[in-house]
């Protein structure tokens, strides 16, 4: 009989201790100043303004462009939603009193982060009609999905299955949209 942890708690014990790890950063003010923003903007109102300098500047295809953005979020919205209440996994701070949530989270449950699945997303799409954007959009998707660990609200697996979700569904949006008449 072997006395070696599970794999499965050798996971957890690992998204703990990375969560412990980050959560420590925000003690600092200007850290939590800026993940706290980040989280913010990441909120929507990032994407949003986004999809509004999209059609400002570049007419038509600029609305194309957000339509297709917003339509990916709706399906987003509604994947992360029925996820976490199937999951129901609690967040780190409700499950570890030795984590702290420094802002207040938008919902209950933990998996997936609904900010990273937007945010990669939102960016695959945006990336595929205006790939000039990746110095802006990339290093701000990666801040918004580590400012969910260091805030104390999600598990790095919930970060990262967020990530191979948006991917998945960002991709996905962009494949359908070109092999339906009409919408490439």
């Amino acid at each position: 009989m072997s006395t070696l942890p599970s794999p499965e708690r050798r996971h957890a014990a690992a998204d703990r201790f990375l969560c412990l790890r980050t959560n420590d950063w925000c003690a600092r003010s200007g850290v939590l100043r800026i993940f706290a923003a980040t989280s913010r903007l990441g909120d929507g109102v990032a994407w949003y303004a986004l999809m509004a300098a999209m059609v400002l500047f570049d007419g038509f295809d600029g609305l194309r462009a957000s339509a297709h953005m917003a339509a990916t979020g709706a399906i987003a919205l509604l994947l992360y939603k029925a996820l976490k209440r199937w999951t129901r996994r609690p967040r780190p701070y409700a499950a570890d009193v030795r984590i702290r949530a420094w802002i207040a989270p938008l919902d209950e449950f933990s998996f997936p982060s609904g900010h990273t699945l937007h945010a990669v997303s939102f960016t695959v799409v945006a990336l595929a009609y205006y790939p000039q954007l990746a110095w802006l959009l990339l290093p701000f998707t990666a801040m918004v999905a580590l400012s969910r660990v260091v805030l104390g609200l999600h598990y790095p697996s919930d970060v990262l299955a967020a990530t191979a979700i948006g991917g998945i569904l960002g991709g996905g949006t962009l494949w359908l949209g070109s092999h339906i008449p009409g919408l490439s």
